[in-house]
């Protein structure tokens, strides 16, 4: 399973522990699947560059409340069962989130609770919570229910 992780705007040389705990997420995912993060300048050049067959999963506060078993189960498990090949994308929008185009597009908006976090640590619990996700479907001890 190809999943990227398309963000608006850039991590900063200050935000180098996000960087550095995005990096070991990273690392421990590519051995579930194939995977990658895109920055983009803007929502524009993000939607543009989203492949036509891309199932897109948008992270937004007017999404669904999931739980990791839940994105394993009906996000991450469906797509490997009948994903059909088709890339998986997770978008993260900028500080004003996303726009109506880009929620039109999304096959589910999910939100990790109604309060505001900032998009660069949400890029992290993104992370974590597709590492979590992938290691239930493995039956890997990581996740505790």
């Amino acid at each position: 399973m190809k999943v990227t992780v398309a963000v608006v705007g850039r991590l900063k040389a200050s935000d180098a522990t996000l960087a550095a705990a995005e990096a070991e997420y990273g690392k421990r995912l590519r051995r579930a699947c194939s995977f990658d993060v895109v920055e983009h300048k803007d929502e524009a050049a993000l939607l543009a560059a989203l492949p036509a067959a891309a199932h897109l999963y948008a992270l937004d506060e007017r999404g669904d409340l999931i739980t990791s078993r839940q994105l394993a189960d009906d996000i991450l498990g469906a797509e490997q069962l009948h994903g059909g090949g088709a890339p998986v994308v997770f978008a993260i929008g900028g500080a004003d989130g996303h726009s109506d185009a880009l929620r039109a597009r999304a096959r589910r908006l999910i939100a990790f609770g109604r309060i505001t976090i900032a998009h660069r640590l949400v890029r992290v619990l993104l992370l974590e919570q597709l590492y979590r996700g992938f290691s239930i479907l493995r039956g890997e001890p990581y996740h505790r229910d």
